[in-house]
């Protein structure tokens, strides 16, 4: 397994991040990812959607929060033809919880807790704490990343604007 240093900190101290360093152009890998203890979702589920997968560590955090419920707001006005997928390492029914308790109806949660296959494909899991670093991917309606965005610090929000321009670009 691929590990990154130097690319991701958390209050300034270094992060090691297992896996590749996707890349704009690159074919989004497939995942197997849970929506709740016995559903699982792979790529194909969401299959001629354009795809914005937001990653957070842990949705029981003020960033992750934030960053969860900025693009619920968002989902609205993208139309039928979006799909946001948040990840985390959250359990499924943590991840229900947070999301009736938030409000939070438009994004679809998922959750990489089983194996963490899709952070190590996704080149975001943080070997130190097992959890997915913050990051977000716009899959156009082939799979094809059109968007990558690792963020450095962990504590710090992504560019949500560029994000959603990426995902607005290729509707």
């Amino acid at each position: 397994m691929q590990e990154r240093t130097g690319v991701a900190t958390l209050q300034g101290n270094p992060l090691t991040l297992l896996g590749p360093e996707l890349k704009v152009g690159d074919k989004a890998p497939d995942f197997r990812l849970n929506k709740d203890l016995l559903t699982e979702v792979t790529l194909a589920d969401f299959e001629g959607k354009v795809k914005l997968i937001s990653v957070v560590p842990s949705l029981d955090t003020g960033v992750c929060d934030a960053q969860t419920r900025r693009f619920n707001q968002e989902a609205a006005s993208l139309g039928k033809d979006v799909v946001i997928l948040t990840v985390s390492v959250d359990l499924p029914f943590a991840q229900s919880r947070w999301c009736g308790a938030a409000g939070v109806d438009k994004v679809v949660t998922l959750s990489d807790y089983k194996n963490r296959s899709f952070g190590m494909a996704y080149g975001v899991l943080i070997k130190e704490l097992q959890l997915d670093m913050r990051s977000i991917f716009v899959l156009d309606k082939d799979n094809n990343l059109v968007y990558v965005e690792y963020v450095k610090e962990m504590s710090e929000h992504p560019d949500y604007e560029k994000a959603l321009a990426a995902v607005r670009a290729v509707l």
